[in-house]
């Protein structure tokens, strides 16, 4: 059985990830983050404190658990953030990624590594996984970064590219589009929402199940792992409004450029998935299955 090692577990990829590996157990799991471990189940795993801003304590952690692979999705993700924090920004997403594509050479680990469709200018969209990069924002760059060094150093890797994240962590700390809607919504709130970019949104759950048949396939390369189905911002937060029956008229559609976001976003990203599906067998879910996960997962909290 293997083991893997994923960064990040606190948050939303990866608790889905440790979520699936104790429901199947097909793998040992080293879940890792800085700070206590916020999953609720503390059996059938271990938790390790690590902070990937330290190279030398990322070592001394896989030395000790020798891992088969790392899921890496700890990452910088706010766009804004990024580019009013750039060097912060380099350092989680990109001198992390170093520090672990060489402890992963030196050990001989697996690295899977999260993307983004942000690394896309979104002229071209939906793209396929050799389609040519160009960022508008310095979190694409940084994603952008991250992909060449891997693919710069060799060794045992897989890349995958995804879009827009959402599902809900056990103790709701962390918000996506699709609970941020729903929320606003039902308290009444008037929201505005952009009419004018494309996405596919991915529902937690796959992403997780993705990197881990990444692992169980030995995969290499780069793989596009995002969902189904292309919607504008506006018809996304629309399906959310009408699945849980609340008031469309709440919904006040923009354009982005009355927004004076820092960050530049691409207007049409989307992603081709007929590689990822042939090749790792990777079934995502369509966004009204995911939105339905979501309402029983909720009838829970």
């Amino acid at each position: 059985m293997k083991t893997i090692l994923v960064t990040g577990s606190n948050g939303l990829t990866g608790q889905k990830i440790t979520e699936r590996v104790l429901a199947t157990k097909d793998f040992n799991l080293i879940a890792t983050s800085r700070g206590e471990n916020r999953f609720p189940v503390k059996e059938g795993y271990v938790y390790a404190e690590m902070d990937i801003l330290n190279p030398a304590n990322v070592t001394e952690v896989v030395a000790k658990y020798k891992p088969d692979a790392i899921i890496h999705t700890a990452a910088m993700t706010n766009v804004d953030t990024c580019e009013s924090q750039k060097e912060l920004a380099h350092e989680l997403n990109v001198a992390a990624v170093e520090t672990l594509i060489q402890v992963c050479k030196q050990f001989d680990v697996q690295l899977i590594h999260l993307s983004t469709d942000f690394i896309f200018d979104g002229a071209n969209g939906p793209y396929d996984e050799v389609a040519p990069a160009c960022p508008l924002s310095y979190y694409g760059q940084t994603k952008l970064a991250a992909e060449n060094a891997i693919i710069a150093a060799g060794g045992k890797w897989a890349i995958l590219r995804t879009i827009i994240v959402y599902g809900i962590v056990s103790d709701m700390s962390r918000s996506n589009i699709v609970l941020w809607a729903k929320g606003a919504l039902e308290k009444g709130e008037p929201i505005n929402v952009v009419n004018d970019q494309w996405r596919m949104p991915t529902l937690a759950e796959d992403l997780a199940d993705c990197c881990l048949l990444a692992v169980s396939k030995n995969a290499q390369g780069v793989y596009n792992a995002s969902g189904k189905d292309m919607m504008s911002i506006s018809e996304l937060v629309g399906k959310v409004a009408d699945y849980w029956n609340l008031d469309k008229s709440l919904i006040k559609e923009i354009s982005a450029a009355t927004l004076n976001q820092s960050a530049k976003r691409p207007v049409r990203t989307g992603f081709i998935l007929n590689k990822t599906i042939r090749d790792l067998g990777y079934q995502p879910r369509s966004f009204q299955e995911g939105l339905a996960i979501l309402d029983e997962q909720l009838k829970d909290k």
